[in-house]
């Protein structure tokens, strides 16, 4: 594909992504870009986690390797980072450290302060995420937000994450998570029911202010 047409595919993409409605655009390029635009979404291949997803508990002999959370705003949306350098996109949440005492959900808090300065209620446990041949699992959560403060810099990468809100169902877009991804997202629209949260409206995503302390 020629460069010319990779960048009107690319802006395409991200047109229908963000349910703004046509892109106007000039050289491949659109005329009043959004944060997916400025951000350079789906410029770079998406991570592959193919996992299976299971709901329940997660089996005890397994060690959790990750905890990430679908983490609501009022009107339904969640929260989505986005990476600086890369476009990638991504939940809140990381990799257990030492000072979480393995409680995955201590983990969870940690790296959504670290990443977004991110608070939240109570997390519902989704379920979890298996890699066939290694002996962990990943955690899934979903909870309402109720503080955002400043965006920081996260202290595991050196860079400040762009934030946004988004449909759980945009939100998927963003990642290359296969098949299992529709078991998921079940899972997340029935989390959001038992939270009260609305289903949110098909709309474009917003980027968060980067001024301002955002409260709930």
């Amino acid at each position: 594909m020629s460069p010319d047409n990779a960048r009107r595919a690319l802006s395409a993409l991200r047109a229908r992504v963000n349910a703004a409605g046509p892109a106007l655009l000039e050289d491949g390029l659109p005329i009043a870009p959004t944060v997916l635009d400025r951000a350079g979404i789906l410029r770079t291949a998406r991570a592959r986690h193919h996992f299976p997803f299971h709901t329940g508990p997660a089996p005890e002999h397994l060690a959790v390797c990750q905890a990430w959370g679908w983490l609501f705003a009022p009107d339904g949306r969640v929260l989505v980072l986005l990476e600086p350098d890369t476009g990638a996109a991504c939940l809140p949440g990381g990799t257990p450290e030492p000072q979480d005492s393995d409680d995955p959900q201590v983990t969870l808090r940690r790296e959504a302060l670290e990443e977004a300065a991110a608070r939240f209620d109570e997390p519902l446990l989704l379920g979890h995420l298996t890699d066939p041949g290694e002996p962990h699992i990943r955690l899934r959560y979903a909870a309402a937000l109720t503080r955002l403060g400043f965006p920081p810099v996260d202290p595991a990468t050196g860079r400040t994450y762009l934030r946004i809100l988004a449909t759980p169902e945009q939100a998927l877009e963003l990642f290359d998570w296969g098949e299992p991804a529709a078991e998921q997202l079940t899972a997340v629209h029935q989390a959001r029911t038992r939270l009260a949260i609305p289903r949110a409206l098909p709309q474009p995503v917003t980027e968060l202010a980067d001024d301002a302390l955002t409260l709930w």
